[in-house]
């Protein structure tokens, strides 16, 4: 075989291999887990330990830090479930996350506070003409903001229960 016949035998099993793993994420395969980096604003949908696959996020307009109360436009850290799902959002598709846990009401309750809730992960506003991309600041009030076709795909492979881990 020659070098460039070679060459392109590689290529062509990358690329199959690549086709492959993509299928695997568009078919059957669920995520285990959800990783939420605050700080390198991403989401890693995981599989067994694997990562399948990483999207870019906005949060909240207040990012930095543990949400505290309701309106503090922070985006919660800790460890969550996914424990509901809304095909009628008003941001395209939504996942709601179990925050506040025990531990965030009973932290704002001791300041008088209230702990808020209604954080999802979600896409874009219904009826936004700019259905792709995302956002490149922070514009939530404490949610966790993808792009449309971003939170279809994360929407197929996300079941209620699936925990979620927020980091700073």
């Amino acid at each position: 075989m020659k070098p460039l016949s070679r060459k392109i035998s590689r290529l062509l099993a990358l690329l199959s291999v690549c086709l492959l793993s993509n299928a695997v994420i568009a078919g059957t395969e669920k995520a285990s887990r959800i990783l939420v980096d605050k700080s390198e604003r991403t989401l890693v949908l995981f599989a067994d330990g694997r990562p399948l696959k990483s999207y870019p996020v906005s949060l909240g307009l207040n990012p930095v830090g543990h949400k505290r109360y309701e309106g503090d436009k922070r985006t919660p850290e800790g460890i969550y479930l996914i424990d509901g799902k809304n095909p009628n959002s008003a941001f395209h598709l939504s996942l709601h996350i179990s925050y506040p846990n025990e531990r965030d009401v009973r932290a704002a309750r001791e300041r008088g506070w209230d702990p808020g809730g209604q954080i999802v992960i979600h896409g874009l506003p219904t009826g936004l003409i700019k259905t792709s991309g995302k956002y490149e600041y922070d514009w939530t009030d404490g949610c966790i903001a993808v792009s449309n076709a971003a939170i279809e795909e994360i929407w197929r492979l996300v079941d209620e229960g699936t925990l979620i881990e927020i980091t700073p």
